[in-house]
Formats: C-alpha cells, sequence, structure tokens
C-alpha cells in the first residue's frame, strides 16, 4: 500500500506537470505568448491513478514498446471515459471535447492518442525506476 501511495503521488504529479506543459503549448499555437499553462485540482487523483499501472508494466515487460504503448493507451482512454463520465454527472469535468470531431461522449478525444501513448510510455518509466528504487 505504500508502494502505491508513493506511485500515486508521483503518478499525480507527473501528469499535472505534463498537462500545464501541454496547455502552455496550445497557448503558444494561439500566439499568446504568456505560455499559461492550466489543470484542474481534479486532474490529480485521476493523474495519480496511472499507479494502477505498475502491475501492466511488470506483464509487458519485455514486449515491444509500440505494443506497450498501445496497451497504456487503451488503459489511459478507459480511464478517462471512466472519470470523465463520473465528473460530468456532477458538472466537475475539466474538460469537453464535444467541438472535436474525434470525441467520444464529449470526454475522450480519439486525436490525442499519440499524447497518452507517450504518455503511457512515461509512466511506465516512472513506475519501473520507483519499483527499482524501493
Amino acid at each position: 500500500m505504500k508502494n502505491f501511495l508513493h506511485n500515486f503521488i508521483h503518478c499525480g504529479l507527473l501528469g499535472w506537470c505534463l498537462e500545464i506543459l501541454f496547455t502552455a503549448f496550445h497557448s503558444f499555437r494561439r500566439r499568446d505568448f504568456k505560455l499559461s499553462g492550466i489543470t484542474s485540482v481534479w486532474m490529480f487523483p485521476i493523474y495519480g491513478m496511472a499507479a494502477l499501472l505498475a502491475p501492466v508494466s511488470r506483464l509487458l515487460k519485455g514486449k515491444n514498446f509500440i505494443f506497450r504503448g498501445f496497451v497504456y493507451t487503451g488503459i489511459i482512454f478507459l480511464g478517462e471515459f471512466i472519470s470523465g463520465i463520473l465528473l460530468r454527472k456532477k458538472d466537475l469535468c475539466p474538460w469537453n471535447y464535444e467541438k472535436s470531431r474525434w470525441n467520444i461522449g464529449k470526454v475522450i478525444r480519439l486525436d490525442y492518442a499519440p499524447c497518452w501513448f507517450l504518455s503511457g510510455l512515461l509512466f511506465e518509466r516512472l513506475l519501473m525506476e520507483n519499483d527499482r528504487l524501493s
């Protein structure tokens, strides 16, 4: 349990940082050179749940990184869908993808798959490093 909590905190912080950088990049694309990155407090526990990838990472050890990346992408999309639907029921969802033609249920954007692919591999790296150190 202690290891899961450690991973949860690290994944939550990494996710927050990635989201701030991602949204700042979108500011740059809009020529807003303040590069304001934003996130929501709700995103910390959502990204923290990437700690659940640790056992999956152990199972996939030695597999091709492309295969691993696709597995992580699918898991992350599932987590994003579930958390998005639950938060929308309470009108708390910090994202709304209804304007994207690639959305599913307004809470998933299929065109973000490459971002989730890379994020999944980054979370894997963090979790494996945490395993090695514990």
